[in-house]
């Protein structure tokens, strides 16, 4: 299993960061609709879907660090 996170929507194109770094190129409409910034994505076994639980937990963390940043 692959884990990506969700880069940029440029239109008909998405850019995803897979978890070693690397940048990828999709076509928006291979991908799971309503895609969103920072979302979490998995391919496995030649499917894709949208990880809700690990794309909230991400957000709640840059919410955090946001946080502790701007409270300094």
């Amino acid at each position: 299993m692959k884990r990506f996170t969700v880069d940029r929507i440029e239109g008909e194109k998405t850019v995803l960061e897979c978890e070693n770094g690397e940048m990828a190129v999709f076509d928006t409409t291979a991908l799971p609709k309503n895609l969103r910034e920072g979302d979490v994505l998995f391919f496995e076994q030649g499917s894709c879907y949208l990880n809700a639980e690990e794309t909230e937990r991400r957000r709640q963390k840059m919410r955090a660090l946001m946080q502790k940043l701007f409270d300094n």
